[in-house]
Protein backbone atom coordinates (compact mmCIF):
# COMPACT_ATOMS: atom_id res chain seq x y z
CA UNK A 1 0.00 0.00 0.00
CA UNK A 2 1.67 3.04 -1.27
CA UNK A 3 0.79 6.64 -0.42
CA UNK A 4 0.15 9.18 -3.31
CA UNK A 5 1.44 12.22 -3.98
CA UNK A 6 -1.72 13.84 -4.80
CA UNK A 7 -4.18 14.32 -1.56
CA UNK A 8 -7.97 14.57 -1.11
CA UNK A 9 -9.43 17.73 -0.19
CA UNK A 10 -13.38 18.45 1.09
CA UNK A 11 -14.62 21.48 1.12
CA UNK A 12 -17.63 22.54 3.02
CA UNK A 13 -19.97 24.86 1.74
CA UNK A 14 -21.19 26.50 5.38
CA UNK A 15 -17.94 28.06 5.68
CA UNK A 16 -16.44 25.05 7.87
CA UNK A 17 -12.28 24.43 7.19
CA UNK A 18 -11.36 22.30 4.20
CA UNK A 19 -9.62 18.94 5.58
CA UNK A 20 -7.22 17.33 3.32
CA UNK A 21 -6.61 12.96 3.47
CA UNK A 22 -4.01 11.11 1.91
CA UNK A 23 -4.64 8.78 -1.03
CA UNK A 24 -3.25 5.71 -0.79
CA UNK A 25 -2.34 3.34 -4.11
CA UNK A 26 -3.03 -0.21 -4.48
CA UNK A 27 -0.93 -2.59 -7.31
CA UNK A 28 -3.87 -2.89 -9.48
CA UNK A 29 -7.24 -0.97 -9.14
CA UNK A 30 -9.11 2.20 -7.22
CA UNK A 31 -6.79 4.80 -5.40
CA UNK A 32 -8.19 4.73 -2.02
CA UNK A 33 -9.18 7.81 0.24
CA UNK A 34 -8.06 7.69 4.04
CA UNK A 35 -10.84 9.32 5.80
CA UNK A 36 -10.14 7.53 8.78
CA UNK A 37 -9.67 11.13 10.23
CA UNK A 38 -13.20 12.95 8.81
CA UNK A 39 -14.76 12.67 12.30
CA UNK A 40 -12.01 14.11 14.56
CA UNK A 41 -11.87 16.53 12.01
CA UNK A 42 -15.33 17.29 10.56
CA UNK A 43 -17.68 16.04 13.41
CA UNK A 44 -19.18 14.07 10.41
CA UNK A 45 -19.65 10.82 9.26
CA UNK A 46 -19.57 9.02 5.50
CA UNK A 47 -23.23 7.67 4.53
CA UNK A 48 -22.37 4.29 2.77
CA UNK A 49 -25.34 1.65 2.67
CA UNK A 50 -23.82 -1.55 2.05
CA UNK A 51 -20.38 -0.10 1.76
CA UNK A 52 -20.27 0.06 -1.81
CA UNK A 53 -17.73 2.93 -1.98
CA UNK A 54 -15.73 1.91 1.02
CA UNK A 55 -12.22 -0.05 1.59
CA UNK A 56 -12.46 -2.09 4.83
CA UNK A 57 -9.09 -3.12 4.77
CA UNK A 58 -6.41 -3.99 2.32
CA UNK A 59 -5.44 -7.25 0.99
CA UNK A 60 -3.68 -8.98 -1.25
CA UNK A 61 -5.35 -12.42 -1.45
CA UNK A 62 -7.97 -11.73 -4.28
CA UNK A 63 -8.78 -9.26 -7.11
CA UNK A 64 -11.75 -9.29 -9.29
CA UNK A 65 -12.12 -6.39 -11.83
CA UNK A 66 -15.94 -6.72 -12.90
CA UNK A 67 -15.72 -4.47 -15.79
CA UNK A 68 -13.34 -6.40 -17.88
CA UNK A 69 -14.61 -9.54 -16.46
CA UNK A 70 -11.29 -10.70 -14.05
CA UNK A 71 -10.89 -12.87 -11.17
CA UNK A 72 -7.27 -13.02 -9.95
CA UNK A 73 -5.87 -15.19 -7.16
CA UNK A 74 -2.80 -13.94 -5.78
CA UNK A 75 -2.29 -12.57 -9.19
CA UNK A 76 -3.09 -15.72 -10.74
CA UNK A 77 -6.15 -15.84 -13.57
CA UNK A 78 -8.96 -18.08 -12.48
CA UNK A 79 -8.79 -19.87 -16.10
CA UNK A 80 -5.19 -20.51 -15.77
CA UNK A 81 -5.87 -21.73 -12.06
CA UNK A 82 -8.83 -23.91 -13.26
CA UNK A 83 -7.22 -25.54 -16.39
CA UNK A 84 -3.34 -25.81 -14.67
CA UNK A 85 -4.24 -26.37 -10.92
CA UNK A 86 -6.51 -28.53 -8.69
CA UNK A 87 -8.09 -27.18 -5.30
CA UNK A 88 -5.27 -28.36 -3.05
CA UNK A 89 -2.63 -26.34 -5.23
CA UNK A 90 -5.32 -23.18 -5.09
CA UNK A 91 -5.94 -23.84 -1.29
CA UNK A 92 -2.17 -23.28 -0.61
CA UNK A 93 -1.81 -20.14 -2.89
CA UNK A 94 -4.31 -18.29 -1.11
CA UNK A 95 -3.44 -19.51 2.34
CA UNK A 96 0.56 -18.90 1.30
CA UNK A 97 0.83 -16.46 -1.37
CA UNK A 98 2.72 -18.77 -3.82
CA UNK A 99 1.63 -21.73 -5.66
CA UNK A 100 3.39 -25.10 -4.60
CA UNK A 101 6.24 -26.94 -5.77
CA UNK A 102 6.00 -30.75 -5.75
CA UNK A 103 7.50 -31.46 -2.84
CA UNK A 104 5.03 -29.01 -0.92
CA UNK A 105 2.29 -29.57 -2.61
CA UNK A 106 2.64 -33.40 -1.70
CA UNK A 107 3.29 -32.31 2.23
CA UNK A 108 0.18 -29.70 1.89
CA UNK A 109 -2.03 -32.78 0.59
CA UNK A 110 -0.90 -35.42 3.25
CA UNK A 111 -1.47 -32.74 5.87
CA UNK A 112 -4.92 -31.88 5.15
CA UNK A 113 -5.87 -35.87 4.35
CA UNK A 114 -4.75 -36.79 7.83
CA UNK A 115 -7.08 -34.03 9.64
CA UNK A 116 -10.23 -34.76 7.33
CA UNK A 117 -11.76 -37.25 10.55
CA UNK A 118 -13.69 -35.29 12.77
CA UNK A 119 -13.97 -36.35 16.65
CA UNK A 120 -16.77 -39.43 17.02
CA UNK A 121 -18.72 -37.54 19.32
CA UNK A 122 -19.73 -34.95 16.34
CA UNK A 123 -21.89 -38.09 15.03
CA UNK A 124 -24.09 -36.97 18.13
CA UNK A 125 -24.98 -33.00 17.35
CA UNK A 126 -26.53 -34.22 14.20
CA UNK A 127 -28.80 -36.44 16.13
CA UNK A 128 -30.20 -33.29 17.82
CA UNK A 129 -31.23 -31.89 14.43
CA UNK A 130 -34.71 -32.91 11.95
CA UNK A 131 -33.91 -35.16 9.87
CA UNK A 132 -35.48 -32.44 6.70
CA UNK A 133 -33.00 -29.72 8.85
CA UNK A 134 -31.64 -27.21 5.76
CA UNK A 135 -27.86 -28.57 5.58
CA UNK A 136 -26.85 -25.02 6.39
CA UNK A 137 -28.12 -24.74 9.96
CA UNK A 138 -26.74 -27.79 10.38
CA UNK A 139 -23.44 -26.34 8.82
CA UNK A 140 -23.53 -23.82 10.67
CA UNK A 141 -24.06 -25.41 14.56
CA UNK A 142 -21.60 -28.42 13.49
CA UNK A 143 -18.43 -25.87 12.30
CA UNK A 144 -19.19 -23.90 15.27
CA UNK A 145 -18.79 -26.60 17.86
CA UNK A 146 -15.09 -28.07 16.65
CA UNK A 147 -14.26 -25.60 18.65
CA UNK A 148 -14.90 -27.37 21.29
CA UNK A 149 -13.00 -30.26 20.42
CA UNK A 150 -9.47 -28.29 19.08
CA UNK A 151 -8.51 -26.08 22.27
CA UNK A 152 -5.06 -26.39 21.45
CA UNK A 153 -5.14 -24.34 18.42
CA UNK A 154 -7.46 -21.59 19.19
CA UNK A 155 -5.00 -18.81 20.33
CA UNK A 156 -5.43 -16.69 17.16
CA UNK A 157 -2.52 -14.60 18.04
CA UNK A 158 0.05 -17.34 17.55
CA UNK A 159 1.10 -17.88 13.95
CA UNK A 160 1.60 -21.85 14.11
CA UNK A 161 -2.28 -21.88 15.69
CA UNK A 162 -3.65 -20.45 13.41
CA UNK A 163 -2.03 -22.37 10.75
CA UNK A 164 -3.36 -25.60 12.07
CA UNK A 165 -6.86 -24.39 12.44
CA UNK A 166 -6.73 -23.26 8.56
CA UNK A 167 -5.83 -27.51 8.26
CA UNK A 168 -8.61 -28.64 10.10
CA UNK A 169 -11.48 -25.96 8.21
CA UNK A 170 -10.14 -27.17 5.29
CA UNK A 171 -9.91 -30.39 5.95
CA UNK A 172 -13.17 -31.16 8.01
CA UNK A 173 -15.68 -29.37 5.65
CA UNK A 174 -15.93 -31.79 2.77
CA UNK A 175 -16.57 -34.59 5.64
CA UNK A 176 -18.55 -32.26 7.81
CA UNK A 177 -20.99 -31.67 4.61
CA UNK A 178 -21.37 -35.22 3.92
CA UNK A 179 -22.49 -36.02 6.76
CA UNK A 180 -24.76 -33.50 6.99
CA UNK A 181 -26.00 -35.18 3.50
CA UNK A 182 -26.07 -38.18 4.69
CA UNK A 183 -28.08 -37.73 7.76
CA UNK A 184 -30.86 -36.45 5.56
CA UNK A 185 -31.38 -39.37 3.61
CA UNK A 186 -31.17 -41.83 6.40
CA UNK A 187 -28.03 -43.45 5.49
CA UNK A 188 -24.44 -44.25 7.69
CA UNK A 189 -22.09 -41.98 8.06
CA UNK A 190 -19.06 -42.74 5.45
CA UNK A 191 -15.45 -42.29 6.99
CA UNK A 192 -13.16 -40.62 5.02
CA UNK A 193 -10.18 -42.16 2.81
CA UNK A 194 -6.81 -41.56 2.84
CA UNK A 195 -6.12 -43.28 -0.32
CA UNK A 196 -8.49 -40.80 -1.92
CA UNK A 197 -7.96 -36.62 -3.69
CA UNK A 198 -9.53 -34.34 -1.57
CA UNK A 199 -12.56 -34.19 -4.31
CA UNK A 200 -12.77 -37.89 -4.69
CA UNK A 201 -12.84 -38.77 -0.94
CA UNK A 202 -16.03 -35.97 -0.31
CA UNK A 203 -17.84 -37.74 -3.88
CA UNK A 204 -17.11 -41.54 -1.98
CA UNK A 205 -18.11 -40.03 1.46
CA UNK A 206 -21.10 -38.83 -0.10
CA UNK A 207 -22.62 -41.84 -2.44
CA UNK A 208 -20.59 -44.46 -0.70
CA UNK A 209 -22.36 -47.53 1.60
CA UNK A 210 -21.75 -50.51 3.32
CA UNK A 211 -23.94 -52.65 0.71
CA UNK A 212 -21.20 -51.88 -2.03
CA UNK A 213 -18.49 -49.94 -3.84
CA UNK A 214 -18.79 -46.67 -5.27
CA UNK A 215 -16.21 -46.28 -8.21
CA UNK A 216 -14.77 -43.18 -8.65
CA UNK A 217 -15.48 -41.36 -11.79
CA UNK A 218 -12.46 -39.44 -12.61
CA UNK A 219 -14.53 -36.75 -14.89
CA UNK A 220 -17.35 -36.34 -12.51
CA UNK A 221 -14.27 -35.72 -9.63
CA UNK A 222 -12.85 -32.95 -11.91
CA UNK A 223 -15.93 -31.01 -11.99
CA UNK A 224 -16.23 -31.00 -8.53
CA UNK A 225 -12.64 -30.19 -8.21
CA UNK A 226 -13.13 -27.13 -10.22
CA UNK A 227 -16.31 -26.41 -8.83
CA UNK A 228 -14.34 -25.80 -5.72
CA UNK A 229 -11.86 -23.98 -7.48
CA UNK A 230 -13.86 -21.25 -9.29
CA UNK A 231 -15.99 -20.52 -5.46
CA UNK A 232 -12.47 -20.56 -3.45
CA UNK A 233 -12.34 -16.77 -2.99
CA UNK A 234 -14.31 -13.70 -3.80
CA UNK A 235 -12.43 -10.97 -2.27
CA UNK A 236 -14.77 -9.11 0.32
CA UNK A 237 -18.16 -10.31 -0.22
CA UNK A 238 -20.97 -10.27 2.13
CA UNK A 239 -19.49 -13.88 3.95
CA UNK A 240 -15.89 -12.82 3.98
CA UNK A 241 -16.62 -9.48 5.34
CA UNK A 242 -18.81 -11.77 8.16
CA UNK A 243 -15.86 -13.21 8.93
CA UNK A 244 -13.65 -10.67 8.85
CA UNK A 245 -16.12 -9.02 11.10
CA UNK A 246 -16.40 -11.81 13.73
CA UNK A 247 -12.70 -12.06 13.28
CA UNK A 248 -12.11 -8.43 14.48
CA UNK A 249 -13.78 -8.91 18.04
CA UNK A 250 -10.89 -11.84 18.37
CA UNK A 251 -13.52 -14.92 18.45
CA UNK A 252 -11.89 -18.14 17.33
CA UNK A 253 -11.82 -19.42 13.84
CA UNK A 254 -14.02 -22.31 13.78
CA UNK A 255 -17.07 -19.28 15.30
CA UNK A 256 -15.83 -16.93 12.40
CA UNK A 257 -16.26 -19.36 9.75
CA UNK A 258 -19.86 -20.65 11.03
CA UNK A 259 -20.64 -16.64 11.48
CA UNK A 260 -19.61 -16.91 7.31
CA UNK A 261 -21.77 -19.76 6.55
CA UNK A 262 -24.63 -17.90 7.93
CA UNK A 263 -24.50 -15.41 5.91
CA UNK A 264 -23.76 -17.61 2.80
CA UNK A 265 -27.01 -19.51 3.62
CA UNK A 266 -28.43 -15.90 2.15
CA UNK A 267 -30.25 -16.06 -1.04
CA UNK A 268 -28.70 -13.31 -2.58
CA UNK A 269 -25.30 -14.60 -1.61
CA UNK A 270 -24.88 -18.05 -1.42
CA UNK A 271 -28.33 -19.48 -2.59
CA UNK A 272 -28.43 -18.16 -6.14
CA UNK A 273 -27.44 -21.58 -7.69
CA UNK A 274 -30.09 -23.49 -5.48
CA UNK A 275 -32.48 -20.62 -6.94
CA UNK A 276 -31.37 -21.37 -10.69
CA UNK A 277 -32.24 -24.86 -10.22
CA UNK A 278 -35.64 -23.85 -8.99
CA UNK A 279 -36.67 -21.78 -11.34
CA UNK A 280 -35.66 -24.26 -14.26
CA UNK A 281 -37.91 -26.97 -12.46
CA UNK A 282 -40.69 -24.47 -12.10
CA UNK A 283 -40.51 -23.03 -15.61
CA UNK A 284 -41.14 -27.07 -16.60
CA UNK A 285 -40.40 -27.71 -20.08
CA UNK A 286 -38.99 -26.22 -23.04
CA UNK A 287 -42.80 -25.16 -24.26
CA UNK A 288 -43.09 -23.13 -21.21
CA UNK A 289 -39.78 -20.84 -21.86
CA UNK A 290 -41.54 -18.14 -24.00
CA UNK A 291 -44.09 -17.68 -21.54
CA UNK A 292 -41.84 -17.64 -18.71
CA UNK A 293 -39.62 -14.89 -20.85
CA UNK A 294 -42.35 -12.92 -20.76
CA UNK A 295 -42.81 -12.54 -17.57
CA UNK A 296 -39.60 -11.82 -16.91
CA UNK A 297 -39.55 -8.71 -19.46
CA UNK A 298 -42.79 -7.55 -17.90
CA UNK A 299 -41.56 -5.22 -14.47
CA UNK A 300 -44.80 -5.96 -12.91
CA UNK A 301 -44.87 -9.61 -12.61
CA UNK A 302 -42.30 -10.28 -10.05
CA UNK A 303 -40.87 -13.19 -11.97
CA UNK A 304 -37.10 -12.47 -12.17
CA UNK A 305 -34.33 -14.74 -13.70
CA UNK A 306 -31.85 -16.70 -11.71
CA UNK A 307 -28.73 -17.31 -12.52
CA UNK A 308 -28.10 -15.02 -14.97
CA UNK A 309 -26.08 -11.61 -14.67
CA UNK A 310 -23.59 -10.63 -12.06
CA UNK A 311 -23.55 -7.94 -8.89
CA UNK A 312 -19.52 -7.69 -9.69
CA UNK A 313 -18.91 -8.47 -13.16
CA UNK A 314 -20.89 -5.96 -15.87
CA UNK A 315 -19.55 -7.94 -19.28
CA UNK A 316 -19.07 -11.41 -18.46
CA UNK A 317 -18.42 -13.88 -15.21
CA UNK A 318 -14.94 -15.63 -16.12
CA UNK A 319 -15.84 -18.23 -13.96
CA UNK A 320 -18.82 -18.96 -15.93
CA UNK A 321 -17.05 -20.00 -19.21
CA UNK A 322 -15.08 -22.52 -17.29
CA UNK A 323 -17.94 -23.74 -15.78
CA UNK A 324 -20.23 -24.07 -19.16
CA UNK A 325 -17.09 -26.44 -20.67
CA UNK A 326 -17.57 -28.50 -17.21
CA UNK A 327 -21.38 -28.60 -17.65
CA UNK A 328 -21.15 -29.81 -20.80
CA UNK A 329 -18.04 -32.64 -20.11
CA UNK A 330 -20.49 -33.93 -17.27
CA UNK A 331 -23.36 -34.27 -19.31
CA UNK A 332 -21.68 -35.90 -21.75
CA UNK A 333 -20.11 -38.80 -19.66
CA UNK A 334 -23.14 -39.19 -17.69
CA UNK A 335 -25.41 -38.97 -21.36
CA UNK A 336 -27.78 -36.54 -19.83
CA UNK A 337 -27.57 -34.21 -22.90
CA UNK A 338 -31.38 -35.17 -23.49
CA UNK A 339 -32.32 -34.74 -19.47
CA UNK A 340 -35.65 -32.85 -20.03
CA UNK A 341 -34.07 -30.55 -17.26
CA UNK A 342 -30.88 -30.44 -18.85
CA UNK A 343 -32.49 -30.07 -22.24
CA UNK A 344 -34.58 -27.04 -20.84
CA UNK A 345 -31.71 -25.44 -19.05
CA UNK A 346 -29.30 -25.31 -22.63
CA UNK A 347 -32.37 -23.82 -24.79
CA UNK A 348 -32.81 -20.80 -22.12
CA UNK A 349 -28.92 -20.28 -22.20
CA UNK A 350 -29.46 -20.00 -25.99
CA UNK A 351 -32.32 -17.63 -25.68
CA UNK A 352 -30.56 -15.41 -23.03
CA UNK A 353 -27.32 -15.25 -25.31
CA UNK A 354 -28.97 -13.95 -28.49
CA UNK A 355 -32.36 -11.87 -26.64
CA UNK A 356 -31.75 -8.41 -27.32
CA UNK A 357 -33.11 -7.96 -23.98
CA UNK A 358 -30.66 -9.64 -22.16
CA UNK A 359 -27.73 -8.81 -24.56
CA UNK A 360 -28.44 -5.32 -23.96
CA UNK A 361 -28.71 -5.89 -20.26
CA UNK A 362 -25.98 -8.26 -19.79
CA UNK A 363 -28.14 -10.93 -18.42
CA UNK A 364 -25.20 -13.74 -19.23
CA UNK A 365 -25.25 -17.06 -17.85
CA UNK A 366 -23.52 -16.50 -14.74
CA UNK A 367 -21.12 -19.51 -12.45
CA UNK A 368 -24.56 -19.87 -10.12
CA UNK A 369 -26.62 -20.92 -13.21
CA UNK A 370 -24.13 -23.74 -14.73
CA UNK A 371 -23.18 -25.00 -11.56
CA UNK A 372 -26.26 -25.61 -10.25
CA UNK A 373 -26.91 -27.83 -13.68
CA UNK A 374 -23.41 -29.64 -13.02
CA UNK A 375 -24.13 -30.54 -9.58
CA UNK A 376 -27.63 -31.69 -9.73
CA UNK A 377 -25.81 -34.19 -12.09
CA UNK A 378 -23.13 -35.25 -10.63
CA UNK A 379 -26.48 -35.91 -7.38
CA UNK A 380 -25.84 -33.44 -4.74
CA UNK A 381 -29.69 -32.23 -4.26
CA UNK A 382 -30.62 -28.51 -4.79
CA UNK A 383 -30.84 -28.09 -0.68
CA UNK A 384 -26.72 -28.70 -0.45
CA UNK A 385 -25.79 -26.65 -3.16
CA UNK A 386 -24.83 -23.73 -0.80
CA UNK A 387 -23.24 -26.49 1.28
CA UNK A 388 -21.00 -27.19 -1.40
CA UNK A 389 -20.46 -23.79 -1.68
CA UNK A 390 -19.41 -23.02 1.92
CA UNK A 391 -17.04 -25.99 1.14
CA UNK A 392 -15.19 -24.19 -1.17
CA UNK A 393 -15.24 -20.58 0.37
CA UNK A 394 -13.35 -22.19 3.56
CA UNK A 395 -10.20 -21.48 2.43
CA UNK A 396 -11.13 -17.84 0.89
CA UNK A 397 -12.37 -17.55 4.36
CA UNK A 398 -9.80 -18.47 6.20
CA UNK A 399 -6.97 -17.13 4.16
CA UNK A 400 -8.45 -13.70 4.89
CA UNK A 401 -9.52 -14.27 8.14
CA UNK A 402 -5.77 -15.21 8.44
CA UNK A 403 -4.77 -12.35 6.76
CA UNK A 404 -6.81 -9.84 9.03
CA UNK A 405 -5.56 -10.86 12.28
CA UNK A 406 -1.99 -10.93 11.06
CA UNK A 407 -2.30 -6.84 10.02
CA UNK A 408 -1.23 -4.41 12.16
CA UNK A 409 -3.80 -1.73 10.90
CA UNK A 410 -6.85 -4.11 12.03
CA UNK A 411 -9.56 -2.97 14.30
CA UNK A 412 -12.56 -4.34 16.27
CA UNK A 413 -15.17 -3.61 13.27
CA UNK A 414 -17.36 -0.76 14.57
CA UNK A 415 -19.69 0.93 11.02
CA UNK A 416 -21.42 4.43 12.25
CA UNK A 417 -24.54 5.20 11.22
CA UNK A 418 -27.34 8.17 10.50
CA UNK A 419 -29.72 7.73 13.28
CA UNK A 420 -33.18 9.16 12.07
CA UNK A 421 -35.19 7.87 15.73
CA UNK A 422 -36.25 10.07 18.14
CA UNK A 423 -34.85 12.26 20.07
CA UNK A 424 -34.48 12.23 23.86
CA UNK A 425 -38.14 12.51 25.57
CA UNK A 426 -39.54 11.41 28.82
CA UNK A 427 -41.36 7.78 30.07
CA UNK A 428 -44.73 8.32 31.77
CA UNK A 429 -45.94 6.24 34.27
CA UNK A 430 -47.82 3.17 32.88
CA UNK A 431 -51.06 5.26 33.81
CA UNK A 432 -50.16 8.38 31.93
CA UNK A 433 -49.11 6.87 28.48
Amino acid sequence: MNISDTKATLSFSDGSPSLEFPIYKGTVGPDVIDIRKLYAGSGKFTYDPGFMSTAACNSSITYIDGDKGELLYRGYPIEQLAVNADFMESCYLLLNGELPNAAQKTKFVDTVTKHTMVHEQMQFFFRGFRRDAHPMSILVGTVGALASFYHDSLDINDPRHREVSAIRLIAKMPTLVAMTYKYSIGQPFTYPRNDLSYSANFMHMMFANPCEDYKVNDVLVRALDRILILHADHEQNASTSTVRLAGSSGANPFACIAAGIACLWGPAHGGANEAALNMLKEIGTVENIPAFIEQVKDKNSGVKLMGFGHRVYKNFDPRAKLMRETCYEVLQELGLQDDPLFKLAMELEKIALNDEYFVSRKLYPNVDFYSGIVQSALGIPVSLFTGIFAMARTIGWIAQWNEMIADPEQKIGRPRQLFVGSTTREVLPLDKR
